[in-house]
């Protein structure tokens, strides 16, 4: 499992690598400045929402260990009230 810091970086990295690219395809083709801007901002936007929600999650517990389930299993005395609803 990954840490919050490493996501951090992942996530960084991809916004990086897609402004890259747009700043290729606005080198190569016209495309009007405000639409730029508004991709560019939009982009950002939906960066720092993934940032935000990464952040909203419980803290990394930095053994990298993945997350404890629950205990499923019925209590022994839930088992047997309901072994003995189902005998009658």
């Amino acid at each position: 499992m990954m840490r919050k810091t490493e996501v951090k970086d992942l996530i960084r990295d991809l916004f990086e690598e897609e402004a890259l690219v747009i700043g290729g395809l606005v080198a190569v083709h016209k495309v009007e400045d405000d639409v730029i801007w508004r991709l560019i901002k939009n982009l950002d936007v939906i960066r720092r929402k993934i940032l935000r929600r990464l952040d909203d999650q419980d803290p990394d517990d930095e053994g990298g260990g993945p997350p404890k389930r629950p205990n499923l299993k019925p209590h022994p005395a839930i088992e047997d009230f309901l072994l003995s609803l189902r005998r009658e």
